[in-house]
């Protein structure tokens, strides 16, 4: 009961600050005016406002989403598409894309920006799944010096070959120019959503491990690259109408996870709200602190990202260390209690 309440709660404030997100801005739009038929109101609405606002739901839901399913499937909390190294190798396909198309559509770089932000993300995997000792922190840190080694590469290409002031619009995410028109490759954000509430139990049972999953009947090897596709072409979609930003698919489903469990079935609605109201939030605030100028969403993100992060950080390791206390004591129970009834029989 208390679960439904929270998904409740969170749906009634996503749709109150939608509403008045699409009233804030430099030009002035209200209520009265479009019920007046105010035609220079309805056309900023109809072309910005509305756009925007639907670009900033996808970009939480999407990257909200897309972090559960990396976390979920790597079995590690600190692991999303900031940490997979998963938006490095999406900018990258987008230089690749100016470099090699500069005549290209907004629809040919996403094709760039989708392949190889799923290469990049498979060979994370690939990595991280050869290394012996898979600790909590040890796995996002590799992701992040494998995002280095990309966005260093795409740096290096970026100014030899003078593409850097091309690549600024992808490098720093910002809702400032989604106009209609502009932004509706992240609409491939919906249908991937949905694919991942379809296939929401195998994650979970992937999740597990591969012998389990052996077990059970679930191809672990498909349902793995299933669900990091999932999760790269989302973060391609976003990517490539917005730019990088990050934190979003690190921090939402931990926090959703405190209070709902890291079931993925059970936590992927929840996830999907929150991050789309973490989104519109900060986007609000970026809009409001300077106005009439606007600072850009991965500002915000980036400073409430990084509080957060170090808070769920130490949350992670002092609650990691009590399970691992609780699981020492347990396996002592149970070998004195098997010592126990060894000596009786």
């Amino acid at each position: 009961m208390k679960r439904n309440l929270l998904t409740a709660v969170l749906a009634v404030v996503l749709l109150a600050l939608s509403f008045v997100s699409l009233f804030i801005g430099v030009l002035d739009v209200n209520v009265s005016g479009l019920a007046g038929g105010d035609t220079e109101q309805w056309e900023i609405f109809l072309i910005s406002r509305l756009p925007r606002l639907l670009a900033i739901l996808c970009t939480g839901v999407g990257m909200s989403v897309a972090g559960l399913i990396m976390q979920q499937l790597c079995m590690n909390k600190f692991v999303s598409p900031t940490t997979g190294a998963t938006i490095s190798s999406a900018q990258f396909g987008i230089l690749l894309a100016l470099l090699f198309m500069p005549a290209s559509t907004l629809w040919g770089r996403a094709i760039f920006a989708f392949i190889f932000a799923v290469l990049g993300t498979w060979i994370f995997v690939w990595f991280i799944q050869r290394i012996p000792f898979k600790d909590i922190i040890m796995v996002p840190l590799v992701g992040i010096m494998f995002g280095n080694v990309i966005g260093g590469i795409t740096n290096y290409l970026a100014y030899k070959y003078d593409m850097t002031q091309a690549l600024s619009s992808w490098l720093v995410g910002h809702f400032s120019l989604v106009l209609r028109g502009r932004y509706e490759i992240v609409y491939l954000v919906v249908p991937l959503v949905a694919l991942a509430f379809v296939f929401a139990n195998h994650f979970n049972i992937v999740g597990m491990g591969k012998d389990f999953s052996t077990n059970l009947g679930v191809p672990y090897n498909v349902i793995l690259f299933m669900g990091l596709s999932i999760a790269a072409m989302i973060t391609a979609s976003v990517v490539v109408v917005v730019g990088s930003i990050s934190y979003i698919g690190l921090i939402v489903p931990n926090v959703v996870a405190m209070f709902k469990g890291d079931k993925i079935r059970g936590t992927l609605v929840d996830t999907a709200l929150f991050g789309a109201i973490f989104v519109l939030a900060c986007d609000m605030i970026g809009r409001i602190v300077i106005a009439p100028y606007e600072l850009p969403i991965e500002l915000i993100i980036g400073i409430i990202g990084s509080i957060v992060f170090i808070g769920l950080l130490i949350y992670r390791l002092k609650h990691g260390r009590r399970a691992v206390r609780l699981g020492a004591a347990g396996n002592s129970s149970c070998s004195i209690a098997a010592d126990a009834a060894g000596g009786e029989r």
